[in-house]
Parts: C-alpha cells; sequence; structure tokens
C-alpha cells in the first residue's frame, strides 16, 4: 500500500443532549475525520480526540496539527509500499499523540481491508455478530432523576447501565437503582474525583454487587488505586492511565485494577490495541470497550473489536440515536439489547455525503507530490 492523499475533515455535529466536561457544556461535538487515498483504494477513520484537553492532553485542533505537520508527511515519505499493521511502528519517531496516530491508522486499516475484501471484525479474529450494548447515564439532580433515566434505558433495551458519581451524589443514588433494578449489570464511574480517604465511603458500594467501580482516583495515582483496590469488594477499573499495553501490564502488576476499559483511540491505535487484548487474555483481567462520544464511523471499530470472544463485559456501546439527531453514517439501533457487527469490508460504513455537506466547519486535502516528507 503507498499513501497518495489524505483529507481531513473539521465537523461540527449537533448532539441529542448536552454533554458535560471540565470546561463546560456543549450542545455538539468537533469531529475530525481522515480519510486515506491509497493506491489501493480509500479509508476513513475518525480522530476521538475531545474539542478540549480535558480528558486527555489531546485535543482536535492539536490533532489536526500533528496529523499535518507531522504523521501524514512521515508516511507520505515512505518509499516502500507498506501494511497497515507497519503503520504504528513507522510512526513511533513521533512522540505521543496516540489519538492522531490512531485515526491515519485505521483509515489506512479500513483502505487495506477494503482493497482485500475483508472486514475489520475478521481481521482481529471476532467471532459474534451481535455485541451488548451498554449506556452512561450521568450524575443527574437527585436519586429519583437517576432512577427514571435508569428506566428509559432500560425500557430501550440496555442490559448494561453505567453510572456517574460525585461525592456527595453516590451510595444513596446508586442503592436507590439497584433497589429499582435488582437484577440489572451496573457499573459505577468516579471521574477520578475520589481520593483513597474516601475508602470506607467507597466501601459502601459493595453491597449493590456491580461489575466494578471505574477511575475513582486521579488517573497518575497507580499506588493509591492499588491501596484502595486492596480494601474494596467491588474490582477497579481503570480508563485515563492505561495508554498502552505496558502500562496495563503495570497497573495489573501492582493490583491498580483487575477491569481494563480499552479504547483504540487512547492506546493508539488497533495494533497496540490488540496488544492490550491478548494481554489481558493471558491475565485473564476483566475487559470491555470503552467509547469517546464517537459517530457511526468511531463506533464500528468498537463494535468490531467488541466482537471478540475475550471482552467480558458490555462496552460504553451506545446506539447512534444516545448521541446524534442524524448520525454520520448509517445509523447504529439496538435490536436486543445488542449492535450488530457491520458486514461490509473494512470498518463497514462510511461517512454519508450528504452529513459530510451539512456539517462540514472545513476541509484540508494533502497530497504525497505537494507535501515535503519528513525524514
Amino acid at each position: 500500500m503507498r499513501l497518495e492523499a489524505v483529507e481531513l475533515h473539521r465537523l461540527e455535529m449537533p448532539l441529542v443532549r448536552p454533554f458535560r466536561s471540565a470546561h463546560g457544556e456543549r450542545t455538539s461535538r468537533d469531529v475530525l475525520v481522515v480519510r486515506v487515498v491509497c493506491d489501493e483504494g480509500e479509508g476513513w477513520a475518525e480522530c476521538v480526540a475531545e474539542p478540549d484537553p480535558s480528558y486527555s492532553p489531546e485535543y482536535t485542533a492539536g490533532a489536526q496539527a500533528v496529523l499535518e505537520d507531522h504523521l501524514i508527511p512521515r508516511l507520505f515519505g515512505i518509499s516502500e509500499p507498506f501494511e497497515a499493521s507497519s503503520v504504528r511502528g513507522l510512526l513511533s519517531p513521533v512522540v505521543g499523540h496516540p489519538m492522531a496516530k490512531a485515526a491515519i491508522e485505521v483509515a489506512l486499516w479500513d483502505a487495506q481491508l477494503r482493497s482485500q475484501g475483508q472486514r475489520l471484525a475478521d481481521a482481529l479474529g471476532g467471532i459474534r455478530p451481535l455485541v451488548p450494548a451498554g449506556v452512561v447515564v450521568g450524575i443527574g439532580a437527585d436519586a429519583a432523576t437517576m432512577v427514571a433515566e435508569v428506566a428509559d434505558r432500560v425500557e430501550e433495551g440496555y442490559r448494561r447501565v453505567k453510572l456517574k458519581i460525585a461525592p456527595g451524589a453516590d451510595v444513596e443514588r446508586v442503592r436507590a437503582v439497584r433497589e429499582a433494578f435488582p437484577d440489572l449489570a451496573l457499573q459505577v464511574d468516579g471521574n477520578g474525583a475520589y481520593s483513597v480517604a474516601d475508602a470506607l465511603l467507597l466501601s459502601k458500594l459493595d453491597e449493590f454487587e456491580l461489575q466494578y467501580l471505574e477511575q475513582p482516583l486521579a488517573p497518575d495515582d497507580w499506588l493509591a488505586s492499588a491501596r484502595l483496590a486492596s480494601q474494596l469488594r467491588t474490582p477497579i477499573c481503570l480508563d485515563e492511565p492505561l495508554v498502552s499495553a505496558v502500562s496495563v501490564g503495570q497497573c495489573l502488576d501492582l493490583g491498580a485494577c483487575s477491569v481494563v476499559n480499552l479504547k483504540v483511540g487512547r492506546v493508539g491505535g488497533l495494533q497496540e490495541a490488540m496488544d492490550v487484548y491478548r494481554l489481558c487474555i493471558e491475565r485473564r483481567a476483566g475487559l470491555w470497550v470503552g467509547g469517546m462520544l464517537e459517530t457511526g464511523l468511531g463506533r464500528a471499530v468498537n463494535v468490531a473489536l467488541a466482537s471478540l470472544a475475550g471482552f467480558t463485559m458490555p462496552g460504553d456501546l451506545s446506539a447512534s440515536s444516545r448521541y446524534w439527531h442524524e448520525d454520520l453514517t448509517e445509523p447504529f439501533e439496538l435490536k436486543d439489547g445488542c449492535l450488530a457487527v457491520p458486514t461490509d469490508t473494512g470498518l463497514g460504513v462510511a461517512p454519508r455525503p450528504d452529513m459530510l455537506r451539512k456539517n462540514r466547519r472545513s476541509v484540508k486535502l494533502m497530497k504525497r507530490e505537494e507535501i515535503r516528507a519528513k525524514p
């Protein structure tokens, strides 16, 4: 495969409901979409970076700059044909920026697999035609509000619900949901809002038979997470700290977690994601696919990954209608609590031309012959 051109599309996608982050509330998402043109065909992917550096140091505009100034010129500079599986190594001289790297790598996987007539799920080793879907419920105003929203999501068919919690809005709200839904697969996410001094409080969650408590402490405090895990019966799941197979292995060694949230963008692409997957299988760690408010492009990758046998828990894999009035691709729809794995080649989906036009803020075309390659 030889990379000939890349298009970078910036879109403004309206959300069904406002999304709250550390930088405030927003009603739309700034989406960066990558289209690659190769000698064998074209491929698409989505960069999952947020518009502001609230989840990780990466953000949308910064990811586009890294792609334009460093990653794409470096790939243009490769004179010999290369495989998508080699992109991780080819981009390794650029330190960090996993979400930007994942976007270009996944787009190249899409192009390569389409040219070979192969689905992404099959290339990864997936075996499930359907994957169980999960949904996230925000903190809300009070326990009754949270119970009501969970009821709506269960009525829609979701088999797993993850509750956001925070100090002062935790144990009693989880209790109310568990009493209303005694058999529901339930998890909670602390988003780093607690400290190890809250161990006694968090231990009260043990009675609710949760699948896990996700990211209760600051992402960089692995030792505190290990201390907390030793004091709880509820398994600890980590998110932000798990940026590579090495970091996953170290956190498992320390006992900082026993459940892993795997996000393709956070670890830098499919090659690294598969290394994490194999490590978790070897270590018998709990494993699920995390989401980043993706459009159908990113969701297709997540669903294909979740079709592998080793994913032990439903992931953050909601239907398109949970987030988008109109998805960028044909929508993912919930059926019997599951999402269908795409059956077409490559990612199995592509952006709808009308949605690209409707939501586009800008587009930049980069061609091999016009870009001076990085050494």
